[in-house]
């Protein structure tokens, strides 16, 4: 299949991470043994019941080293109302739907390039990973698996063809504040969790504030940022909350423990309950807690990709497999057409001269790592 056909096959096919994304391994799979390579699956059913699955696609010799071009399959959810979501309409030059952009450009680019190499003396590899958007646990499943050692690697996402050497880790806590309920015109027969929440905030602001001492100029915004995106409590507006909840993000530096800010805010949360006589209990329930990642500036991987799209190496503060290809031992990169800022939007989109041009990068890469 061409490129902008293999691409619009993919983004037709629906794979919200809530959704099973064994359809899109079925078409890259048949574009992959086409193209002569030999495959597997890594296959598990997640929380909700659903089946996900990664797909390892090799050429070559079964042995350490090569290439791996890495892409994830799954993507955030799109508006009902965008009627052209799983189009992959060409309008002016660029193809719409949801994930064009994230990923399925660099998925279709890299299969279009590795269909048009020949086949070296060390392996290629081509990755498809579930559950990118939610934690990044396909790559972590083989990460723990342990069967994966590429001597480099190139991740994708829509960087512009930009090399991306380094990014920020990514945590996340969800903060539950349990309290009594009771009528509200008697505040003394209950514990409003939501107004205990109201005091937390304080000692959050000062967490934050705690965590941008530290800089790191290679990043913008150059410090430890946080968040919180979500918050929920209360049954009525005339009862005493008897529970709130909310999530707590940050994103840590190169070089920072992620468990710092989590400490931190165990700490107050503690202080609040002790403080409340025992009215109140808050129980703070990890998310997640990824490190940053970093490839050096003079690594072999980042030169070959500054040499190729004419762009200096950059970081990004947003969070990627990186990590997990580091640990598998690769030295790797993120790279990828689009642009990050066109991802997890109404109206999502590529240009197809990048994607195109991708084709052409990535096809040199193999020639490079894998001849």
């Amino acid at each position: 299949m061409d490129l902008v056909p293999l691409l619009r096959s993919l983004v037709a096919l629906d794979t919200t991470s809530a959704r099973t994304n064994l359809p899109a391994l079925d078409l890259l799979e048949r574009e992959a043994h086409a193209a002569g390579f030999v495959t597997r699956r890594q296959r598990w059913t997640d929380a909700a019941g659903v089946e996900k699955g990664n797909l390892v696609c090799r050429r070559g010799p079964d042995v350490p080293g090569g290439l791996a071009l890495v892409g994830h399959t799954d993507c955030v959810p799109f508006d009902p109302e965008w009627k052209e979501a799983l189009s992959g309409e060409v309008v002016d030059g660029r193809l719409v739907g949801r994930g064009s952009a994230d990923t399925k450009a660099f998925l279709a680019a890299a299969l279009t390039a590795a269909r048009a190499a020949r086949p070296g003396r060390l392996p290629l590899t081509l990755v498809f990973t579930a559950d990118e958007e939610i934690g990044c646990l396909g790559a972590k499943k083989l990460l723990a698996e342990g069967a994966l050692h590429p001597a480099h690697a190139i991740v994708g996402e829509p960087t512009r063809l930009t090399p991306i050497r380094a990014h920020k880790g990514y945590c996340a806590v969800e903060v539950v504040v349990s309290g009594i309920e009771g009528h509200s015109a008697y505040p003394e027969v209950g514990a409003s969790a939501i107004h205990h929440v109201g005091r937390l905030w304080p000692e959050l602001e000062a967490i934050g504030a705690d965590l941008t001492r530290e800089t790191d100029q290679a990043f913008s915004p150059p410090y430890t940022t946080w968040n919180v995106g979500v918050i929920r409590g209360g049954k009525a507006r005339n009862i005493i909350a008897g529970e709130c909840r909310f999530t707590f993000e940050w994103r840590p530096l190169p070089g920072h423990d992620p468990r710092r800010a989590l400490r931190l805010l165990e700490d107050a949360c503690a202080r609040l309950a002790a403080a409340s006589g025992g009215k109140v209990a808050v129980k703070v329930i990890p998310l997640r807690t990824d490190a940053a990642a970093v490839t050096p500036p003079g690594a072999e991987i980042v030169r070959f990709l500054e040499a190729e799209s004419g762009n200096e190496a950059a970081t990004v503060p947003f969070g990627t497999e990186l990590p997990e290809l580091i640990g598998m031992g690769a030295e790797a990169c993120v790279f990828g057409p689009g642009d990050i800022r066109e991802a997890h939007r109404t109206g999502e989109s590529v240009p197809l001269d990048q994607v195109e041009r991708a084709v052409t990068i990535l096809g040199n890469a193999i020639a490079r790592f894998c001849a």
